[in-house]
């Protein structure tokens, strides 16, 4: 089965940083464009970050505009998401997943029907 495997995450005071890394278990991830996506516990599941599969272009979610960024390298087949100035309303379970369309324009963060592969998730904690 085509699954992405995240990880990175932790327990983070407010203002702290993490940096998340997706990697695939049996496939290329350079073909394809990543979403990065969160679900607090009792919300609804939320798209936060989709990078290209060239890395040329990215988007965001408003709330995390300006404190994280996505990145990848297609060298070591793996996605970052970096993030910073952590607040506890980033407390969430951090899931990364593969577009199923090669056309970027329909990766949109506002339908995670559009991705698959979906990991296992982490845990990301912002307490003091």
């Amino acid at each position: 089965q085509l699954r992405l495997v995240e990880s990175g995450g932790g327990l983070v005071q407010p203002g702290g940083s993490l940096r998340l890394s997706c990697a695939a278990t049996s496939f290329t991830l350079k073909l394809a464009h990543i979403g990065w996506f969160r679900q607090a516990p009792g919300k609804e599941r939320e798209g936060i970050s989709v990078i290209s599969s060239g890395g040329s272009t990215t988007d965001y979610t408003d709330s995390v505009k300006g404190r994280f960024t996505v990145s990848r390298d297609n060298a070591k087949d793996t996605v970052y998401l970096q993030m910073s100035s952590l607040k506890p309303e980033d407390t969430a379970t951090y899931y990364c997943a593969a577009c199923g369309t090669p056309q970027f324009a329909r990766c949109v963060l506002s339908d995670d029907n559009a991705f698959g592969s979906w990991g296992q998730g982490t845990q990301v904690t912002v307490s003091s």
